[in-house]
């Protein structure tokens, strides 16, 4: 499937694996609405997609886990932007690694509205007009954490179960229309994911990568394109991308490590 002159919206487009779909996306040859909370860093992507593939987009400088404003912000998008052919919804985020009952109750909030009311947001503004044109590919960020919970990683884990029960329920109300959902769950990858977990402790944020070869965002951003550029006729349902180094949420192979390498 050609993916020029698509529309693309990319949710968290500023950092990581969105930005890395952003490269891949532009250079396929799709047009690019670029969403995250920093301008600055969309601003300074948008200026080497142009550079680098003659890209058009735009950027949406919002926050998509507050319905209050990223939803009157994209409505007042020109009617071309809002036409979205394939919505990324990669904007995600875990804080802290406390157990369930001392995690902050404004932690719990950020990871709900983020991972759990973003998407749903972001969902809701895009399918009607998908249905109006009879085309679009909807692709959900999930995780492994969504597949088996772990050790101070609970209420992170819920918000990713509920991406990959939402990814689901969305294909089948979707059912009898040529609207695709896919959805897709990585191990270990090497962002700001684990920064952004530990408060900003680059020390800790390195440990977790330690030893062993993680994922990279364009590892993943190549599993998005690979999913949207399939024939119309065919929906990558689920994409379960693990390191070869990773065999479980906490089973990890770790070179040099004393105890088999296994943490």
């Amino acid at each position: 499937m050609n993916l020029k002159n698509k529309l693309v919206l990319i949710t968290g487009a500023s950092s990581g694996i969105g930005d890395a779909c952003a490269e891949l996306f532009a250079q396929a040859g799709a047009s690019l609405v670029l969403v995250a909370r920093r301008r600055k860093r969309l601003e300074v992507l948008q200026q080497r997609l142009k550079e680098r593939h003659n890209t058009e987009s735009l950027v949406l400088a919002s926050d998509v886990s507050r319905v209050g404003a990223v939803e009157p912000a994209f409505q007042a998008l020109p009617p071309k932007w809002q036409a979205v052919d394939i919505l990324i919804n990669n904007a995600g985020l875990v804080k802290g690694m406390e157990p369930e009952w001392a995690i902050s109750a404004a932690d719990v909030d950020t990871m709900i509205d983020t991972n759990i009311k973003g998407l749903l947001t972001m969902t809701r503004l895009c399918i009607p007009g998908m249905l109006e044109r009879g085309h679009g590919h909807v692709i959900n960020l999930g995780s492994v954490a969504g597949r088996e919970a772990y050790p101070g990683g609970s209420v992170y884990s819920a918000t990713k179960f509920a991406v990959r029960a939402l990814s689901r329920g969305l294909k089948m109300d979707l059912l009898g229309t040529p609207i695709r959902v896919t959805s897709i769950d990585p191990g270990m990858v090497e962002t700001e994911f684990s920064v952004v977990r530990f408060g900003g402790d680059q020390t800790k944020a390195k440990e977790v990568y330690a030893g062993m070869t993680p994922l990279a965002a364009d590892d993943i951003a190549d599993a998005a394109l690979y999913a949207a550029t399939r024939p119309p006729h065919v929906n990558i349902s689920e994409l379960f991308i693990m390191p070869t180094d990773q065999a479980a949420a906490r089973m990890v192979h770790r070179k040099g490590s004393a105890t088999g390498g296994r943490k």
